[in-house]
Order: structure tokens, then C-alpha cells, then sequence
């Protein structure tokens, strides 16, 4: 890993908030002097779901991870959007001083993960991209109202759920929002052409099974959609666990260390 000039190699570990925008994210820097790696969370999720894979990796790699606007210890913001998701990967790195990253998302992570690297191929080592991404349209009318009256069915007891840190600080009506923009650029014609565009290593791990609101083989007929990615772009390569969506990270995190190694690997 000959690259890695973007981490000073004094860095100690760091955790406090940044302030990006109308906002402030709460950000964990393990430090050192090893490759950076910053980690996109799930849509609704935090930065705690990535401690196995953390604790696999160990110190040969430095660490950065951190909540997204309104998730875990993050604040409250005017602007849940994917591009406002985006942004803020910029923002964490500029502050934490990291020119250069490998970026590992998981779920609603992974495709800004795949945004990311495509627009700053020469600050992507690579990309690790955690059951998402993929090319798919699956969102229809009828998907919209079927995700609207999903959030509106949660909305009486999320609100009790948030000191836990189990649930954003965001109504049901941003959340339905946030994951209809999700379905949108989930598009074959939308995500395509970012995922055929991508120059650096790219390395998915596919989940099985269902997925939290997915009926039947919903979610299975979604991945096949990376078979015809794959076979474009010379780039990105897959594998195949056995774990469904929600528990990928807790129980085939050795899976996803094993990708991370694979694309510092290939660095330098």
C-alpha cells in the first residue's frame, strides 16, 4: 500500500463532531498510519453497525466512520438528500485531513459509495459495496404508496425508539421520502451509467434472501440485476454470502474485511 500519503501518520485517534452545512455529524478517526477507510452507513443506520468489521481489519487500517445527518449522534438537518449524502463524505474527509480513502458502503452507503467513487477516481482507492447498488426498478407507483403507508404505519412508536439511537431523528414522511429518492436513483438509467463509469476496484458482497419491506423473491430479483454490471465493466467483481440484508455486517463481516484487504491490496 504505497499510497496512503493522504493520512498523516500521527494522527491519534479522534472522536467529536463536524460541522457540515446546517448540520453537525458525529465522526469516529481511529487514527494511525494505515490506508483510510471511511464507511457509509445503511439508510437509517449508524456507525456502531460496522464494529465487527473494524474489529476484524485492526489497526493495519485507519479508520473513519460516522453518523449521517439526523442518524445516531448526528443533528438534525434541512437537507436529507442523496447529494446532500454525498457532500458530507467530502465534508468528513476535508476535516479529518484524508485526500484519499477507500470507500465502503452498505445498503443506502453503497450507492453513494458508488456516486462517490466515480466522481473522484483519484481520491477512490477503491470501493467495498454492501448488498446495494444495484441497477434495478423496482420503484413504481405502487411501491411509492406501498413504502408511504409503510412509514406512516412506523411513525407512532419511532419517536420512542430515538433515544436508543435505533431510529433517525427524522419524521415518517422524510424517511418514506429519503427511501422513495433512493428507488429513483436506483434506476437502471440512473445507476447504471455511475456503476459502467466506475475506474477503480470495486468488490460487492451480495447478500441472500429478503430485505426489511421486500415480499417474496423481490430482493433476489433485484441483485441479478449486477450479473449485466459485472460483465460491462472489467472493474468490479462479486461475491456471494450466505447472511440476508440486515445481518450481513454481524455475520459475514469477514467477508467484508477480506474485500477490504482485497482492494488496499491491489493499491500500489
Amino acid at each position: 500500500m504505497t499510497k496512503n500519503s493522504a493520512a498523516p501518520t500521527t494522527t491519534a485517534n479522534w472522536t467529536g463532531m463536524v460541522p457540515v452545512e446546517d448540520t453537525a455529524l458525529a465522526v469516529t478517526d481511529t487514527g494511525g498510519p494505515g490506508l483510510p477507510v471511511i464507511y457509509l452507513n445503511g439508510q437509517f443506520a449508524t456507525q456502531g453497525y460496522w464494529s465487527r468489521v473494524l474489529a476484524e481489519l485492526g489497526p493495519e487500517f485507519r479508520h473513519v466512520t460516522y453518523d449521517e445527518r439526523a442518524r445516531g449522534k448526528s443533528r438534525r438537518s434541512a437537507d436529507y438528500s442523496f447529494e446532500a449524502a454525498v457532500r458530507d463524505v467530502d465534508a468528513v474527509l476535508a476535516a479529518r485531513g484524508v485526500e484519499r480513502a477507500l470507500v465502503v458502503g452498505w445498503s443506502y452507503g453503497a450507492v453513494v459509495a458508488a456516486h462517490w467513487a466515480e466522481r473522484n477516481p483519484e481520491r477512490a482507492v477503491g470501493a467495498v459495496l454492501v448488498d446495494g447498488a444495484y441497477p434495478h426498478d423496482w420503484l413504481d407507483d405502487a411501491m411509492e404508496q406501498r413504502i408511504r403507508k409503510l412509514f406512516k404505519r412506523m411513525s407512532w412508536f419511532m419517536p420512542l425508539l430515538r433515544p436508543t439511537g435505533l431510529t433517525p431523528r427524522m419524521n415518517a414522511a422524510q424517511q418514506a421520502e429519503s427511501n422513495i429518492e433512493l428507488g429513483r436513483l436506483s434506476r437502471e438509467r440512473e445507476l447504471g451509467p455511475v456503476l459502467d463509469g466506475l475506474t477503480v476496484p470495486v468488490r460487492y458482497v451480495v447478500a441472500s434472501g429478503t430485505s426489511f419491506g421486500s415480499k417474496g423473491d423481490e430482493q433476489e430479483r433485484i441483485r441479478e440485476a449486477l450479473d449485466a454490471v459485472v460483465a460491462r465493466n472489467g472493474n468490479i467483481t462479486s461475491e456471494k454470502v450466505g447472511s440476508n440484508h440486515g445481518a450481513i455486517l454481524r455475520k459475514d463481516f469477514r467477508t467484508v474485511a477480506a474485500a477490504i484487504r482485497g482492494i488496499a491490496a491491489q493499491d500500489g
